[in-house]
């Protein structure tokens, strides 16, 4: 089973960069797709075929959002995790895919200086909450744009970001909990080594010259360790200042 993750910073626009040849190539079992910034009936997506496709746009216009496509029809879909603070921003999809739950997230990010961190905290602890409530019933993947670098090996400047918005202390002891509390970041079962990002800033050539952070993420609970394949980054394709990231389960 192939899952991919990707944040496309706007569905309408990476349309025309080449996502529809990229989904039809990957042919994966499912894609969640973050900051869609769009509702359903403004995308053209006549083409995909063979999908079963849940979105959560935020109530902001062209802002944030959420959208799953499966070739497996879910057997249940929540939009949310149920907290009134988070759910108007379109930021969480689960699909109930029989083995497992399927949650795609797109985290807040705590801002310019830092003035949205207080908010981020609480999200980090309901959405830990929300996860570990669903895997009482079913082991529980997820993924998406956590928007945080956990360790100084996940971004290119580890020094110059100190205190920056996606590598505070309090950001990525946000991460921490979600390994303390059992669930696998896929992507370090794989690889060890520095230098592998999924996001960009588009100032300075960054991309061209690795200069990025691993902020994107597929992360599983223990019962799914014996069904990972394969857990590895797409820095190769364009179209979003994100890259896709891939999971592969027996």
């Amino acid at each position: 089973m192939k899952l991919v993750s990707w944040n496309v910073n706007g569905v309408r626009a990476v349309l025309g960069k080449g996502f529809r040849e990229y989904f039809e190539a990957e042919a994966a079992d499912a894609v969640c797709l973050q900051e869609t910034k769009a509702r359903p009936e403004q995308v053209d997506l006549g083409w995909m075929e063979g999908y079963h496709a849940v979105w959560n746009a935020a109530e902001k216009p062209g802002y944030s959002g959420t959208a799953i496509f499966s070739k497996r029809k879910p057997k249940s879909v929540r939009l949310g995790i149920g907290v009134a603070e988070h759910d108007t921003e379109g930021r969480v999809i689960t699909v109930d895919l029989g083995s497992f739950y399927l949650v795609n997230v797109y985290t807040p990010n705590a801002q310019h200086e830092l003035r949205r961190l207080g908010y981020r905290q609480r999200w980090d602890a309901d959405f830990l909450k929300y996860v570990k409530g669903l895997e009482a019933e079913k082991p529980v993947a997820f993924c998406g744009d956590l928007n945080v670098a956990h360790e100084e090996i996940d971004l290119a400047r580890p020094k110059q970001n100190r205190k920056n918005p996606g590598f505070t202390d309090e950001e990525r002891a946000g991460f921490s909990n979600l390994v303390g509390a059992g669930f696998i970041d896929t992507f370090r079962e794989y690889e060890k080594g520095g230098g592998h990002y999924s996001w960009w800033s588009y100032r300075g050539g960054a991309r061209g010259r690795n200069v990025g952070w691993r902020i994107d993420y597929w992360c599983v609970s223990q019962a799914l360790r014996r069904r990972l394949r394969k857990s590895h980054i797409q820095p190769e394709v364009m179209g979003s200042d994100h890259c896709p990231v891939v999971m592969e389960l027996r």
